[in-house]
């Protein structure tokens, strides 16, 4: 029997395969639990993190809404900090989530950051 974990599990371990973040156009890398989000942006070649965000961080804490407008936020907070670090390029890593909900809150809202993917 394949539970949702292990069906998780085999997409990203297939995707991982074929994409990989540089420096010059790290990974965004999505980690969706039950009440909170997190994002990094990874450069794979280095294996170092190069600025991350999630729905824990105090200015998002403090805003009121459900979990996907604050999803957007920290998706807004990441392309924010990837810009002050000069990176516009990304390559967008579910980690075999669906693109819908969260994960596709994060990625709009990084869109109107101002990230490209």
């Amino acid at each position: 029997m394949v539970t949702k974990s292990l069906r998780r599990e085999k997409i990203r371990y297939r995707v991982r395969k074929k994409i990989s973040g540089t420096t010059g156009r790290p990974r965004l890398s999505v980690f969706r639990s039950n009440n909170d989000i997190y994002v990094q942006l990874i450069d794979d070649s280095t294996s170092k993190t190069l600025a991350s965000a999630s729905s824990r961080d105090k200015d998002i804490v403090a805003q009121k809404g459900t979990k996907v407008e604050k999803s957007k936020l920290v998706g807004a907070a990441i392309a924010r900090k990837a810009s002050e670090l000069g990176l516009l390029d990304v390559t967008f890593d579910r980690s075999g989530y669906l693109y819908h909900g969260r994960v596709k809150a994060v990625a709009d809202g990084a869109r109107e950051g101002g990230l490209k993917f």
